[in-house]
């Protein structure tokens, strides 16, 4: 019974966000309007990071935030130590470190890039919901590292 509904098996709705049509339409013109592009550049971003041995820590973070901008419309951007109460090695102090480096390297203008084109999409109304997206993106892109997706 949960497993098929109008739009297809759980984990289809899972890869195009939530359980409404409404977030699959939108990341389906998110994909083609450019997502694609921004999902590539960061999935190339992780490549090159994890090509060069200092970049490593950072590549598995590239690479979900390439994921999630392939398709941001029902996903949520949390901290691990939400979903694990525990800890792992990026939500403690190493994650903190890491973070630090990234936010001056890479994060602060990547996430300013971010900021920008989403400012310019809530210019307009039909660009809200994208430009909120770019703000989802711009909060990952500042501090990636410890941080999930969830889809809602």
């Amino acid at each position: 019974m949960w497993g098929v509904g109008y739009m297809g098996s759980t984990r289809s709705r899972r890869a195009f966000g939530g359980n409404d049509g409404m977030s699959l339409i939108l990341n389906i013109l998110w994909f083609i309007f450019g997502g694609f592009a921004s999902g590539l550049a960061w999935m190339l971003g992780a490549f090159i990071l994890a090509i060069t041995i200092v970049g490593l820590p950072w590549a598995a973070a590239a690479f979900r935030i390439g994921v999630f901008s392939f398709a941001p419309f029902g996903g949520e951007v949390v901290n691990r130590r939400v979903l694990n109460p525990f800890g792992d090695l990026g939500t403690g102090c190493l994650g903190a470190v890491l973070n630090v480096v990234w936010f001056f390297a890479a994060g602060w203008y990547i996430a300013l890039a971010h900021v920008v084109l989403g400012a310019l999409l809530c210019l307009t109304i039909i660009g809200i919901p994208f430009g909120l997206q770019h703000f989802k993106l711009a909060q990952i892109a500042l501090a990636p590292v410890g941080k999930s997706v969830v889809r809602v």
